[in-house]
């Protein structure tokens, strides 16, 4: 039922921990049946990018160099910087944030973005996998070198050439520094299938140098540069296993959960999901804003909703149906182009929820 393909790295605590909990989700599902036709068994599996052959890894690049030439489908007026469907998903990240982001709907709202994702690569691309996910612990210790980065033509893309930058204002980095320091990167990607992927929207903010500004006041004017990155050993340095197992288990409610994940500056504590958006960083993907302009951004936000499910698994019963910040019962997410409005608690299952679209698990 749950199986993961021969690849070059052992499971890790947090692996086993997924291993071990499945029995008690299976009952959960058995105890609470869904309306919909979804089991562990029939579920979509994603994997994690170096569990997926080259073949299937060259299959996902090439879906997403197809969706970057699809014509968009926002509006043409508001936001003019979207130059394919790839930059409508980056369009519906920076006009939304706020929602995106917000207590209620971190963690449904980028469920629901990630799906949507997924299911334009499907198709409008032709896709036959799913979205896969980073493991960050499996390339913390050299990201750059990693199936993820390494620039390959089965990787998603190299780090970006040598460039002056002061590093990243970090809400928490640890005394005497404030900022989190450059990796010796920062420039263009040049190796790899997206060396020649055009960034048109934004940038929010200036997170490397020499970026040039919209030509729009509210940054969604078409602004082509390129694919810039600075992949960041300081950043993942706090994405080992260590760091994603203790928030799983050493928090026992979804509001210090989210706190811990997200980060906490008193504690000189990053959060994982600091430490991978900025092991990413550059120009878009260490922007706040436009980071889903870099493509890894959804391998990123697929381990965040992995590890959410797993934490929730520990304690199906008391932890499947909570949100930090309890909204109605009629709460909504409205993704507009990008998703059709969803209710805020029907996405809280991956097997069966948002009214029996989502079917899948993480292997």
């Amino acid at each position: 039922m749950h199986r993961r393909t021969d690849g070059p790295y052992p499971l890790d605590d947090t692996d086993k921990l997924e291993e071990a909990s499945l029995a008690k989700f299976e009952a959960y599902l058995a105890k609470h049946p869904n309306n919909s036709n979804c089991t562990l068994e029939n579920a979509a599996r994603r994997y994690e990018w170096s569990d997926l052959s080259e073949g299937q890894r060259k299959e996902y690049i090439a879906a997403v160099l197809c969706l970057q030439k699809k014509p968009p489908i926002s509006p043409r007026d508001k936001y003019p910087g979207a130059l394919n469907r790839f930059d409508d998903f980056v369009a519906t990240h920076e006009s939304m944030a706020p929602e995106l982001h917000s207590t209620p709907h971190l963690f449904t709202a980028h469920r629901l973005y990630i799906w949507a994702y997924e299911k334009a690569l499907r198709d409008e691309c032709g896709y036959t996998g799913y979205q896969p996910y980073w493991n960050w612990a499996r390339y913390a210790a050299d990201p750059i070198n990693s199936p993820l980065f390494n620039g390959n033509d089965s990787s998603m893309g190299g780090n970006g050439l040598p460039s002056e930058y002061p590093g990243i204002p970090s809400m928490s980095f640890k005394p005497p520094y404030d900022m989190i320091p450059s990796a010796g990167g920062g420039g263009c990607v040049t190796e790899g299938p997206f060396k020649d992927m055009v960034v048109s929207l934004g940038p929010f903010g200036k997170i490397v140098n020499d970026l040039p500004p919209n030509p729009r006041a509210d940054n969604f004017g078409s602004n082509p540069r390129c694919l810039r990155r600075d992949v960041n050993k300081y950043s993942a340095a706090v994405t080992f296993d260590n760091y994603t197992y203790s928030l799983i288990t050493e928090n026992n409610n979804i509001e210090d959960f989210q706190a811990n994940m997200l980060g906490n500056a008193s504690r000189n504590d990053w959060g994982v999901h600091m430490g991978g958006h900025y092991t990413i960083g550059g120009d878009p993907g260490g922007d706040f804003y436009s980071s889903p302009g870099d493509p890894v951004f959804y391998f990123h936000h697929g381990m965040i909703d992995r590890i959410w499910w797993i934490w929730k698994m520990q304690d199906p019963e008391n932890r499947m149906n909570v949100l930090s910040g309890n909204p109605s019962k009629g709460d909504t997410v409205d993704l507009k182009w990008t998703a059709p409005k969803s209710k805020t608690w029907d996405m809280m299952n991956p097997i069966g929820g948002n009214n029996g679209d989502f079917c899948y698990i993480y292997v």
